[in-house]
């Protein structure tokens, strides 16, 4: 906790999209835990047909706003965490205007960089620059916490399965890998081996999974035991998924979601990505860069069929982030205090 005496005000803002909406608060929490802050969640809404244009030709973003969102008028807070392509104009925009607020973009803006105060993009879009922080995957709104509670209120309810304990995380076909056949079978038999070597298995899927995804796992894993989430509240978790994180001796993630792998990453469990058939001209180069960084950090390995495992420091990408944004406000509240 830093020592400054009034808090300081921060305005997560999006689109309202649950995707991106939960990138800018998980950011702004993880400022939150480091210091004296206020936080505002900020949903904007922009007028057709301008959200569909270039925004050069948008001249004042503020005169496109929709009075159904938020309106973003002065004063503007000290710190400014936008995410999102709709909300870039507006962080370049609030940095022209008011240089007391330090603005943040998360994710690849797709403008000049010197129009930010901080870029936070994903380490696998390849961007650099000294505003820029580069971190692996993207922020989120999970803590070590959150996973340690939900574990304790969701191990009753799975006492039943033996350990080992591994959390088979499914993904789905995307532009650049697809669920073929043989991916499918990719699959299953990771989950066959651990249960085969006297595991348990617990497995959860994303709204990408193929109904023929589950129903192959299931096929694989009958007479073993194990857990497969139907979408039911557990031990009244609405969505054991944290919880699984948790409880699991190993964890199981599909090469196609960055997402999980990174949520993965933060509990010290071995991570095992199983990789999946590539598009023939889909862009996997993002893919293999995030995952070559996560393997660099120790905290996961191709699943080749062996049930290795391993020790490494949990992952906290949003955290370090959180770090150097706090570093920069209290550099910027000295130079005030210098120069007033």
């Amino acid at each position: 906790m830093t020592a400054h005496r009034e808090p300081w005000s921060c305005w997560a803002v999006s689109d309202g999209r649950a995707g991106i909406e939960s990138q800018a608060l998980g950011l702004a929490e993880a400022v939150a835990r480091l210091a004296f802050v206020r936080i505002i969640n900020k949903r904007i809404e922009v007028k057709q047909p301008w959200r569909m244009l270039p925004r050069a030709l948008w001249a004042d973003p503020f005169a496109h706003l929709s009075t159904g969102g938020a309106l973003l008028r002065p004063p503007y807070p000290d710190l400014w965490i936008g995410c999102g392509r709709l909300c870039v104009p507006y962080t370049m925009a609030v940095k022209q205007r008011d240089s007391h607020t330090l603005t943040v973009q998360i994710q690849n803006p797709r403008a000049p960089l010197s129009r930010f105060d901080l870029v936070v993009p994903p380490a696998h879009d390849g961007l650099s620059g000294d505003n820029v922080f580069p971190i692996i995957g993207s922020p989120n709104r999970v803590t070590a916490d959150l996973i340690r509670q939900d574990a304790e209120t969701l191990q009753p309810a799975l006492a039943h399965l033996p350990r080992p304990l591994a959390a088979l995380l499914t993904g789905g076909p995307n532009s650049a890998f697809a669920m073929s056949r043989k991916s499918l079978m990719r699959i299953a038999r990771a989950a066959r081996k651990v249960a085969r070597a006297g595991g348990g298995v617990m497995v959860t899927a994303s709204r990408r999974t193929p109904r023929e995804t589950i129903a192959m796992i299931e096929k694989a894993l009958a007479g073993y035991p194990h857990f497969i989430w139907d979408g039911s509240p557990v031990n009244g978790l609405a969505n054991p998924y944290f919880g699984m994180l948790g409880l699991a001796d190993l964890i199981l993630v599909t090469e196609d979601s960055v997402n999980m792998a990174t949520e993965a990453a933060m509990t010290g469990t071995p991570v095992h990505i199983i990789p999946l058939a590539r598009r023939p001209f889909g862009s996997v180069a993002k893919f293999d860069r995030f995952h070559a960084a996560l393997a660099n950090k120790g905290a996961s390995r191709l699943f080749t069929g062996r049930l290795d495992d391993w020790v490494y420091d949990p992952l906290d990408e949003t955290a370090r982030a959180a770090s150097e944004i706090v570093r920069r406000l209290e550099q910027r509240s000295r130079a005030r205090v210098s120069t007033g």
